[in-house]
């Protein structure tokens, strides 16, 4: 025994960080394809936790639902049996009582790519991740999905007459429900993995949708208009347990809670770069692409909405605040 603690000692003294250093792999998933901007912002996340703790710690990134849904990924971040996830801001609320993350999704609230970035890296961006904790969630940062836009089978949407009555696919959210049935659409709440299926049978007549899903999951196939209306962003938030945040190492934590905050502005314009690329390649597939020719006539309809979810929660509020303040 004297001989090999003499071994390890002196083991220790030549290479001591890698002698005793130890080594952390962290599953993360999200319910987006492999192929979706979900996938390319956490391994962003990823590489940048790789980089920042010298490969002390690797995380995993599995997408196409392998750890489940986003209602299960939730589930999964607070009871500890996943590590982290990438879960769809409307699942929070939805799923978590929490009206605050209804912010990020007010209707024609936020310009821009650079100006969602700008107001989620802010302090309120961050408060907005610190109201997790009492649900045993810690949120490390956001990651872009992509401007919501319009896709339809049959008819393209050319006007806000046009809505009238096509059968639509939401995420039955109070705020979404509200958003689309001001609109004029019949809203139906079906699940993410049930969207192709329905389309190619005609349960739905459309989806409101960003264009890097509509690619990813081959949507095209079924349903060939989009109509450009850019209601709404749709962030992931990226989260870990709050218990498994706090069993890691000081030097982990920093690296996850750093991570997360600088990977938003790069997958942001990221997120932007490719809207152009991704148009461009549902075109190639048959697609047609066009502008709401009424667009301020929709952003009526939906401001009485807008309005009423103000009071909701003081976050809201402050959240629609920053981005008036906001260049």
């Amino acid at each position: 025994m004297n001989i090999r603690s003499g071994i390890f000692a002196a083991i220790v003294l030549l290479f001591p960080g890698s002698a005793l250093a130890q080594e952390y792999t962290l599953k993360f998933g999200h319910a987006a394809t492999s192929t979706h901007l979900f996938q390319d912002g956490l391994v962003m996340f990823a590489d940048k936790v790789t980089e920042k703790t010298s490969g002390k710690v690797k995380i995993e990134v599995y997408g196409d639902r392998q750890l489940g849904d986003d209602k299960q990924l939730l589930e999964g971040v607070q009871l500890g049996t996943i590590d982290g996830a990438l879960v769809s801001v409307p699942t929070i609320p939805l799923t978590l009582n929490a009206p605050a993350f209804d912010a990020l999704q007010l209707p024609f609230l936020v310009p821009s790519y650079d100006k969602m970035a700008a107001v989620l890296s802010s302090e309120v961006g961050q408060q907005l991740l610190d109201s997790l904790a009492p649900s045993g969630i810690k949120g490390l940062g956001y990651i872009e999905a992509g401007q919501r836009h319009f896709l339809s089978r049959t008819k393209a949407v050319q006007t806000v007459g046009d809505f009238s009555g096509l059968k639509t696919r939401i995420v039955p959210t109070p705020l979404h429900k509200a958003i689309w049935e001001a609109v004029g659409v019949s809203p139906i709440g079906m699940a993410f993995g049930e969207v192709f299926s329905a389309l190619e049978t005609g349960t739905i007549d459309a989806v409101e949708i960003n264009l890097s899903s509509a690619y990813a999951e081959s949507y095209y196939e079924a349903a060939k208009n989009v109509t450009l209306t850019g209601h709404y962003f749709w962030p992931g938030v990226l989260m870990t347990g709050g218990a498994k945040f706090e069993s890691l190492p000081d030097d982990v934590k920093t690296a996850l809670a750093e991570a997360g905050h600088e990977v938003i502005a790069e997958q942001y314009a990221l997120a932007r770069d490719q809207e152009a690329e991704i148009a461009d390649k549902l075109k190639e597939k048959g697609v047609t692409i066009s502008q709401l020719s009424d667009l301020t006539e929709m952003q009526a309809r939906v401001r009485p909405v807008f309005e009423s979810w103000l009071a909701k929660d003081p976050l809201i509020q402050a959240f629609v605040d920053t981005v008036r303040k906001t260049d």
